[in-house]
């Protein structure tokens, strides 16, 4: 029988030449890609938010490389990050072996970058455009609800402020009306008709106090003891709860709600929990835009619905990059007269659905001649024909405004006689003529233009591409790598940490295209370094 030989095991031999961590790290490994983009993007504006001075700070290179890094590898606490720094031979190469505690990392994600990482993902989006992989003419646009680090029972709504604000402010005027006439103070007329505001009930409650020591001095009538334990009471509570209603309504703003532990978070009903009916938790609206599955564009929005996000994030891809795609890709949520109209005028080809571009193609809408759509429209001299024949004339225009401010102009129609139609049962159940319809013309037309495109070529291409990119780009950050709630507050911050989801996501694909093409050399950023140079120079 042979000899078994085992190879040297000494964890106490020494070694005259120390071995290098980057001989370590294979070739094809993700960590070298986050290397070399990381080592050339310019970083000046990150660098200023260090004030000098004091001792010394860690690199914010190797920080931001092992972030990054750790986004990738589905790491999104700080602690963790700390003890993968510690145990992992890829983050000590990355980061060095002068490792930080979990404090440092955190104050680094959410402090330095905020401000600062929009233009670091801009120039890895810029990388893409070099290498080909993306054109920015398109984007696919889509969103999600992400849920808050915030305590789901924390909420504050704004119905119920304004209820206990209205009843507050009832039983205060009350009280003070009456200490006014028992003291026989003067009332002023705009007092009565103006809203109570905090300020102005400590101003009244201090005049009416004053009046009453005033009266107590010189030996006359004051207040009942009722009256005087309802005035104290107003100015030691009900002042302080009336401030607490106002700044509630100012955080509030234009929101129906908000959390008290993340003021920036609105309660929406989350899809995950679609078993227990959308349970309401503190999130975020977060809209993407993609192109071959790269993030190009993303934003973090308190709005729960996406039609009111549209612009406001277009915008933001505009000023991102200095041009505008000619081309957008969008699902119904999108389709408003609103966003139609800000896209042509910014010259922007729609691919957007409209909430009613699947269902007026079924039957149940095609086959009913008593609906608007379906009745037959004499646009030269602006009537409608009903079923029977009979005119439906236009009595006039009225203007309707959305909750995003847009003014659109409606027209209505009436016919004249609906008495002894045979048809009528079919086409109205109330008394008297027919109910006027209202017709948006103008959203008509871009309804119809936008059909018009979603169903040519270019147009289904586009729609077949929507559901494998922005859909399948959330899908592949919540369910595939776990990011399923923030762990930072705060618009700002929220905003920072998706960044490095979304900046994770472009350079984890971005490393399967080149262990596809070429291997990643050993050597720092031998590969792109002359790539990302050039983007830098111009």
């Amino acid at each position: 029988m042979a000899k078994v030989v085992y190879k040297s095991y000494n964890r106490n031999e020494g070694s005259l030449f120390p071995m290098y961590l980057s001989d370590i790290v294979p070739a094809e490994h993700p960590a070298r890609v986050v290397d070399a983009v990381v080592e050339n993007l310019d970083i000046r504006e990150l660098e200023r938010t260090y004030k000098g001075g004091g001792t010394s700070s860690y690199a914010p290179r190797a920080l931001l490389k092992v972030i990054i890094y750790a986004y990738l590898s589905n790491i999104y606490s700080g602690r963790q990050i700390e003890q993968a720094w510690r145990e992992s031979i890829i983050y000590m190469w990355l980061g060095g072996t002068l490792i930080p505690d979990f404090r440092t990392i955190n104050n680094f994600r959410s402090r330095r970058l905020v401000g600062t990482f929009g233009d670091l993902f801009t120039q890895v989006v810029k990388l893409l455009v070099e290498e080909g992989l993306v054109t920015l003419d398109v984007q696919y646009i889509d969103g999600t609800k992400i849920e808050s680090a915030a305590n789901k029972y924390t909420f504050v709504w704004k119905r119920a402020t304004e209820t206990n604000k209205a009843k507050l402010e009832k039983n205060v005027r009350a009280v003070l009306e009456e200490a006014e006439r028992a003291l026989e103070m003067e009332q002023k007329e705009s007092e009565a008709e103006k809203p109570l505001t905090a300020k102005e009930m400590e101003e009244r409650t201090g005049r009416i106090l004053e009046k009453m020591k005033e009266k107590e001095v010189n030996g006359e009538h004051a207040l009942d003891k009722p009256q005087r334990k309802a005035v104290e009471k107003v100015a030691k509570e009900s002042v302080g709860k009336m401030r607490e209603y106002e700044e509630k309504l100012d955080t509030l703003g234009e929101r129906n709600s908000y959390s008290k532990t993340d003021p920036d978070a609105t309660f929406m009903r989350m899809k995950e929990d679609a078993m227990n009916n959308g349970q309401t938790k503190p999130g975020y609206n977060i809209q993407i835009a993609t192109e071959n599955q790269y993030i190009t564009n993303y934003g973090i929005y308190w709005r729960p619905t996406d039609q009111g996000t549209l612009i406001p994030f277009m915008t933001t891809f505009s000023e991102r990059y200095g041009i505008q795609s000619s081309k957008a890709v969008a699902d119904s949520g999108y389709g408003s007269e609103q966003n139609y109209v800000w896209m042509e005028e910014n010259g922007i080809e729609a691919f957007v659905k409209y909430n009613m571009f699947h269902a007026e193609d079924k039957r149940k809408y095609t086959g009913n001649p008593f609906l608007v759509q379906n009745l037959y429209y004499n646009a030269e001299e602006n009537y409608y024909v009903c079923p029977m024949g009979q005119h439906m004339e236009h009595i006039g225009d009225v203007q309707s405004k959305s909750d995003l401010g847009y003014v659109s102009t409606v027209s209505r129609y009436r016919a004249q006689n609906c008495a002894g139609c045979p048809l009528r049962c079919l086409c109205y159940k109330g008394k008297g003529n027919r109910r006027v319809i209202e017709v948006n013309h103008r959203s008509n037309a871009f309804r119809a233009k936008a059909k018009e495109r979603l169903t040519s070529e270019e147009g289904l291409y586009h729609r077949s591409r929507r559901p494998i990119e922005p859909e399948a780009v959330f899908g592949d950050i919540k369910f595939d790598h776990g990011f399923k709630r923030f762990r930072l507050k705060g618009n700002a911050k929220v905003n920072v940490e998706f960044g490095l989801v979304a900046l994770a996501h472009n350079l984890r694909k971005y490393a399967k295209v080149q262990t596809l093409n070429q291997p990643i050399t050993s050597e720092p950023a031998a590969v792109l370094l002359p790539k990302i140079e050039a983007i830098n120079a111009a």
